[in-house]
Parts: C-alpha cells; structure tokens; sequence
C-alpha cells in the first residue's frame, strides 16, 4: 500500500491537533481490518503522539509544560531560531505504529493520536502507511 498522504494546517506556534479521525479514514479507505498503521511525520519542528482525549486540558498542559522544559530563548546558536521546536519534536518522536483491528485504530478508551506542533502556524502533513496483517 502506498503512503497516504493528509495535509493540516496548525493555527498556534505549540499546538496539539487531534489527528485520530484523518488516520481511522486512511485505514477505512484502505480496507484493513486487521494490521499496523505507521503516522509519520515529515517534519522536524513537529512530531505525533498519543494522549488522553477527554481532558482539553491535557492538551493545552502539554503545551505549556512543554514549553518550560525548552523555553523558545536560551541561547541556541541555530540560525533559523527554531532550535527549542527541533529539541521539542525530537523529544517527542516523528512516528507513533498503532495497532488495527476490526477496521479501525485500537486504541484505549482515554486515547486519541495528535500531531504536536512546535514552530507554527504551518501548512504541515502527516503521513501515513498501513501494513495488514495478511497482505494480498
């Protein structure tokens, strides 16, 4: 199966999207009721993850205690001015595999996939890759 490609467009410098129903589509559209689904992100100020979903207020204290433990200003020496959103995205990694099953991510009852903005806002994609378990 081919990458599957979904554009986003994040609206804050640190933002958490939730991501979960662009990649639940993706393994529908592809057709696999049991398997893997790699997101991977393609960029190295932003990065993906899976947290809570029933607190909003999870999202916005990752956010900010995120943002403490690498303040945007601490004499970095990289040029662009970004280097706290390379440290943040390395911190929280470029890719989450998720398992499929029964059509759909199976994730736990608290759980949802986010894409983690650190530089925006930014036109940004996620993408996506899905591997059945008996490949035909």
């Amino acid at each position: 199966m081919k990458i599957i490609k979904k554009q986003i467009r994040t609206t804050a410098h640190t933002q958490m999207l939730d991501v979960t129903a662009a990649v639940n589509d993706a393994v529908k559209n592809a057709g696999v009721k049991s398997g893997l689904a790699v997101v991977w992100v393609p960029h190295t100020t932003a990065a993906v993850t899976v947290n809570e979903n029933a607190d909003p207020d999870v999202k916005s204290d990752i956010s900010r205690e995120i943002n403490k433990i690498v303040p945007w200003e601490d004499g970095y020496r990289h040029v662009e001015g970004n280097s706290a959103a390379h440290l943040k995205a390395s911190l929280f990694g470029a890719s989450e595999t998720l398992l499929i099953e029964d059509g759909r991510l199976a994730l736990g009852t608290w759980q949802d996939v986010y894409f983690a903005e650190f530089d925006g806002p930014r036109t940004r994609e996620i993408w996506i890759k899905i591997f059945p378990d008996d490949p035909a």
